[in-house]
């Protein structure tokens, strides 16, 4: 592995919560971490976090699903030092029940959450194929696993997904390309799940939340340290992670 001060790490998906614990824990290890995210005004709260911490970010906004904003964005990383690592954290979790889910809303998720994914991986695993090393992980849900109710876009998308980083897996790993796919059996710990559960069960159920119903993004973002942290001769493809309360 390249010297971490002399490397990149481009995060596709560096939104407020897991996305940006994975683009703080990079940085904090010492690389020039590359965040990008629909909106770049809104990543300007983790530029300033990260720099005041000491650590290297340059931020983009870009469109996952456009082929032309993942290849500017991944080259851009690697010219500025070679890329090291690429993780895909693009999310598109909604919930319509099948007759409700709109042919727009299928695709669309379909695009944030697979074809994303893929030209992710692709356009990273030219840059790392290049250096002879690198790694590529994506981040996938439950619903990767096992379709449910009112999950038939996104469980189609993450099901794709979890096909394409098995494919890149296979066929990059003989080339020192370490393909890991990550399912997340659980909600994080994010304001919009919080919001849900208060919708759905009140303010005294969110106000008395057991301690091990949502993970923590930092959590995810340490997990990732580790896969990464892995040697050659026993890299794994796929971890499922969940708080110790999680029934399964």
């Amino acid at each position: 592995m390249p010297e971490q001060r002399h490397a990149s790490v481009a995060v596709i998906g560096a939104g407020d919560f897991i996305g940006a614990a994975i683009v703080r824990k990079f940085a904090a290890e010492g690389f020039h971490v590359f965040a990008g995210r629909r909106t770049a005004d809104k990543l300007a709260p983790l530029v300033e976090q990260v720099r005041s911490a000491g650590g290297r970010i340059t931020a983009r906004g870009l469109d996952a699903r456009k082929e032309e904003d993942i290849t500017a964005f991944l080259r851009e990383a690697d010219a500025a030092a070679p890329l090291q690592v690429c993780v895909f954290n693009v999310g598109a979790n909604v919930n319509f029940p099948l007759l409700d889910t709109t042919e727009r809303v299928f695709r669309k998720v379909w695009e944030m959450a697979c074809y994303a994914g893929f030209l992710a991986t692709r356009e990273s695993a030219r840059l790392m194929l290049a250096h002879g090393q690198g790694h590529i992980f994506l981040t996938g849900a439950t619903a990767g696993l096992r379709g449910g109710i009112g999950f038939a876009a996104f469980a189609s998308a993450k099901f794709g997904l979890r096909a394409v980083a098995q494919s890149a897996a296979r066929e990059l790993g003989p080339k020192n390309i370490h393909v890991a796919h990550l399912v997340i059996d659980s909600g994080v710990d994010t304001a919009w799940v919080r919001e849900r559960i208060r919708e759905r069960e009140g303010d005294e159920a969110l106000a008395n939340l057991d301690p091990g119903r949502l993970m923590r993004p930092e959590a995810v973002a340490d997990t990732y340290w580790q896969i990464y942290q892995e040697p050659r001769d026993a890299w794994s493809f796929e971890r499922e992670i969940r708080p110790f309360g999680e029934k399964w």
